[in-house]
């Protein structure tokens, strides 16, 4: 009887788990962590061709470098890495490495190598330098499924995660084997973007502190923190312009500019350049003007209107003043460092090619022309417009920030072709948004044709879905066929006496086409899930 009586109750369990996962709910939940999980291991999977059709090597000079440096870092220490000067590099004069060296990358890989000692799976450091691309790409597509959620919804941040882990801009920088500082650089941006974007939407200091320290993360990787820093501010002036200025943004920058700085300067690269530079001139500018606006505020509702206009009157004249007056004794003394003529070409395209012709011979510096663009975005290219428009018309704190980050990215990566990079994200982020909506509105309209049809057993309300469905395998099919056709035309081999830059055209090209394809055969499984 008491036998009976445990079959029982456990069949009694067994019921209740199987009703918890036949709801739509759970349903839900396990598909989407399904899905999130297969896009980790297509952005790990196809990063992996140049080692499964070659070996596992490091590519290039400047990986190499890197993987020699963090043995340096392994084998003596972080003092001595600091303090490490390297006789191999810059032949003949030298190079002290711990001043000239982001080193972010460096301590990335020996805390993995760490961690795989201390739970002793053993992994030799050149694997783990080897793999550390590839591993990223799989965390910045966890970072852009969460920063999708966040902007609109679960179906957008799928959306972004899916978009991320294929685009091929991305790819060609985050290839196994290619140990460099945009590796890891990458994942630090859009994770400092969505910390950022985080805590301007809860305003609390906890959530911007969290945001500083992935931006500190961000400025030991790579030295485009400086395009963090004049985002940030850019996005606060245009929310005062807009009219959405608000105690979160004062509470999220101020604590974001404080915290971040300091530990920003802890990075022996940059120290007090983050003070002194006029390349960080809006990013402390601007936390100078909120502190001087809150002042204000306060002051109004405390003295009368008639003092409170001579006060502001004074103040302003004696700020302006000393502002002057300090800006200038800076600059004639060399405190304040002028702006570098990689920034100025930035600003100006020409500028490089006139007063620094060494700047202006390197591939990477060169104007984007349109044929990057299609290799290196696709259908991003004209699906982030699109991403615009309905940021635009859902309009919010955080989509304003989307719009900034893309208008400003879309402008930076024309100027320099290096710059394609960092608007790989942004396209990803605003494509994400206008796909989601499209196939939303699409799947909605499908659902609304089936009730109908149930309804009045009709044949005429199923058009429209059906057309976008088939509009948007076209799309899909017709990307999947230029990359391929990119693929088959840009293959070389790294043991060839180019030597690694081969291995990264042949990775990419090869990785765009199987995106493409992946792109091809996952949307219907998206619109499935869309399909509710």
């Amino acid at each position: 009887m008491k036998s009976i009586g445990l079959l029982d109750h456990f069949l009694m369990e067994l019921e209740g788990v199987k009703r918890h996962f036949l709801r739509p709910k759970s349903q839900e939940f396990i598909l989407r962590h399904v899905l999130l999980v297969l896009i980790f291991i297509l952005a790990f999977s196809i990063r992996l061709i140049s080692v499964l059709k070659y070996e596992s090597v490091i590519h290039e000079f400047d990986p190499y470098f890197n993987y020699r440096s963090t043995i340096m870092l392994i084998k003596n220490g972080v003092y001595d890495f600091w303090n490490w000067f390297d006789w191999e590099s810059w032949h003949p004069l030298g190079r002290v490495v711990g001043g000239t060296v982001y080193p972010g990358l460096m301590m990335t890989a020996a805390a993995m190598y760490r961690i795989s000692e201390f739970i002793t799976a053993h992994i030799s450091l050149r694997d783990i330098c080897v793999f550390t691309g590839p591993f990223f790409s799989g965390l910045t597509v966890m970072v852009a499924y969460n920063f999708g959620k966040l902007v609109r919804n679960t179906e957008t941040g799928l959306m972004a995660a899916l978009l991320m882990s294929i685009v091929p801009g991305y790819i060609s920088r985050s290839v196994a084997g290619s140990f460099d500082n945009e590796a890891v650089s990458i994942f630090a941006l859009l994770f400092s973007f969505y910390l950022w974007c985080r805590a301007v939407k809860l305003g609390t200091i906890s959530a911007s502190a969290a945001a500083a320290f992935g931006y500190f993360y961000m400025a030991a990787s790579w030295g485009a923190y400086v395009f963090i820093s004049n985002l940030i501010a850019l996005y606060v002036i245009v929310m005062v312009i807009s009219g959405r200025y608000s105690r979160r943004l004062y509470v999220a920058y101020s604590t974001f500019w404080a915290l971040g700085s300091i530990l920003a300067m802890q990075v022996r690269f940059i120290s007090s350049n983050h003070i002194m530079s006029t390349e960080l001139l809006s990013f402390n500018s601007i936390f100078l003007a909120m502190q001087a606006w809150e002042v204000l505020c306060f002051l109004y509702h405390r003295i009368g209107l008639v003092l409170f206009e001579r006060f502001v009157l004074l103040i302003a004249s004696s700020v302006a003043a000393v502002i002057g007056l300090g800006l200038t004794a800076m600059i004639a003394t060399g405190r304040l460092n002028p702006w570098t003529g990689r920034f100025w070409t930035l600003l100006d395209p020409t500028y490089a090619s006139k007063f620094i012709p060494i700047v202006a011979s390197v591939s990477e510096h060169q104007p984007t022309t349109w044929a990057n663009y299609a290799f290196d975005l696709h259908i991003l290219s004209f699906a982030a417009p699109a991403g615009i428009y309905f940021c635009f018309k859902d309009i919010s704190d955080i989509s304003i920030f989307l719009i900034t980050f893309g208008l400003s990215a879309a402008y930076f990566s024309g100027v320099m072709v290096r710059l394609m990079l960092v608007a790989a994200p942004a396209f990803v982020m605003l494509s994400a948004v206008s796909l989601s909506s499209i196939i939303s509105s699409y799947c909605s309209d499908i659902y609304l044709a089936r009730a109908a049809i149930a309804k009045s057993e009709g044949s005429g309300g199923n058009t429209g879905g059906g057309s976008g469905m088939l509009s948007s395998n076209g799309v899909a099919s017709s990307s999947a066929a230029s990359a391929n056709a990119a693929a088959a035309a840009a293959t070389s081999n790294p043991q060839s006496k180019r030597g690694g830059g081969g291995a990264r055209k042949n990775a990419a090209a090869a990785a765009a086409a199987a995106s493409s394809f992946t792109f091809t055969s996952s949307l219907p499984a998206l619109l499935s899930l869309y399909d509710h």
